[in-house]
């Protein structure tokens, strides 16, 4: 402390000050042992209790009281707080137990100490922690992960952990600090306050519950509505009336669901407990595809089937027709002629359009077609040279 010389008789000298006459009552010096070995407390039966608060981006804030530091501000031109390194200071060995890399965000050298000995210190911690994830309900699920912060050496009878703030508070502080959600929504933070043993000590832990929801409507246009979109587009596919035509476009639909499930396999985790309800809804959908395209390729060849046994069936003559064309004696009677060829005039073009309508009926393939056609042709020589046997027996019954 220094004090300013008046220049008038009866003016009170001004007193001017700095923090480091604070530090020099103090004794705070890098090389002073008893500030940074030792917790301070000067009754080591009583606990150093700290304060630990934590937010979204992950700052870390810890406030305890130090036995060892006070001071009165009057004393110092009213000087409460003074900025230090953390060199110079015993500091809690606080960790996190969902840490599963190393951190590398910046951290800040300095903390802050008040004329009542109250530290406060505040890092900024860029934690990469494992969290369980319960996808069975993707892209509609809710994530809870979890921060556990807790004392490496320092038992329940030396450190107490305290939450600085309530859930409400800390959630009402992470929503005024975020700036963007990206694919997540977030919900709230819960805190909770617990002891655990281990080696036979007691230690106490806070565990801090983030929840968050996915946001679905990305997921729902690229994955979900295209599937729905094949499975339309397949049960279209009936209407199609070229059979082969019909299978080829049933397996490329069935190819562009394959690709989709590829794209599934991409976002989902590989391990899950539960299987997926949107994976269930692919199977289910891809099942539906596989069963029409199985059913198309049945109907197809039941009729290529059915076509070859209408080729390879004969065409069945009336009976009276052959006997017609075929029987008969060496001497045939003119009476039993004429009647003959009234019969074959009557039943000849009836018969000839039925076989007709049958072909356009059953479209034959060319083979049949051919064979019909050689049959009618042998029918109608027969029928001509009956005609001139007729005509010749008339001609000499003439001559007679």
């Amino acid at each position: 402390m220094t004090f300013v010389n008046a220049h008038a008789e009866g003016v009170l000298p001004k007193r001017v000050c700095s923090k480091q006459d604070v530090l020099d009552y103090l004794n705070l010096t890098r090389d002073n042992e008893k500030f940074t070995t030792c917790r301070p407390a000067l009754d080591w039966m009583h606990p150093t209790i700290l304060y630990i608060d934590i937010y979204l981006y992950g700052i870390l804030s810890v406030i305890w009281n130090n036995e060892r530091i006070s001071w009165n501000p009057q004393d110092f031109c009213g000087i409460n707080e003074v900025i230090l390194p953390k060199e110079m200071l015993w500091k809690p060995d606080l960790f996190v137990l969902e840490t599963a890399e190393k951190e590398d965000g910046p951290l800040s050298p300095y903390l802050s100490i008040s004329h009542d000995g109250k530290v406060i210190m505040e890092d900024d911690h860029k934690i990469v922690s494992t969290c369980t994830m319960n996808i069975h309900k993707f892209p509609f699920d809710t994530q809870t992960c979890h921060f556990t912060v807790s004392s490496i050496n320092h038992s329940d009878e030396e450190i107490k952990l305290v939450p600085a703030s309530n859930a409400s508070k800390v959630t009402q502080t992470a929503r005024e600090y975020l700036m963007t959600q990206g694919e997540w929504e977030f919900l709230n933070i819960s805190v909770s306050h617990q002891r655990e043993n281990f080696n036979g000590r007691t230690f106490e832990i806070i565990k801090y519950t983030i929840s968050i929801r996915r946001m679905p409507l990305m997921h729902v246009i690229n994955f979900q509505l295209p599937i729905l979109f094949f499975l339309i587009v397949d049960l279209a596919s009936f209407l199609i009336p070229d059979r082969g035509e019909k299978l080829c476009f049933k397996v490329t639909v069935l190819l562009g669901i394959s690709v989709l499930l590829l794209l599934l396999n991409d976002i989902l985790p590989s391990k899950s407990h539960k299987c997926p309800l949107i994976a269930m809804y692919v199977i289910v959908i891809f099942s539906f595809m596989l069963l029409s395209l199985l059913e198309t390729i049945l109907v197809i060849h039941l009729i290529n089937l059915n076509s070859e046994q209408d080729g390879k069936e004969p065409i069945q003559r009336p009976e009276i027709l052959n006997t017609l064309r075929l029987g008969g004696t060496d001497t045939p009677n003119f009476e039993t002629d004429k009647r003959k060829a009234d019969c074959i005039s009557e039943l000849e073009a009836p018969f000839e359009s039925l076989v007709l309508k049958e072909i356009y009926k059953e479209k034959m393939n060319d083979v049949h077609l051919l064979q019909i056609i050689l049959e009618e042709l042998q029918s109608l020589k027969q029928t001509l040279v009956l005609y001139a046997w007729k005509d010749n027996n008339h001609q000499n019954m003439l001559a007679l």
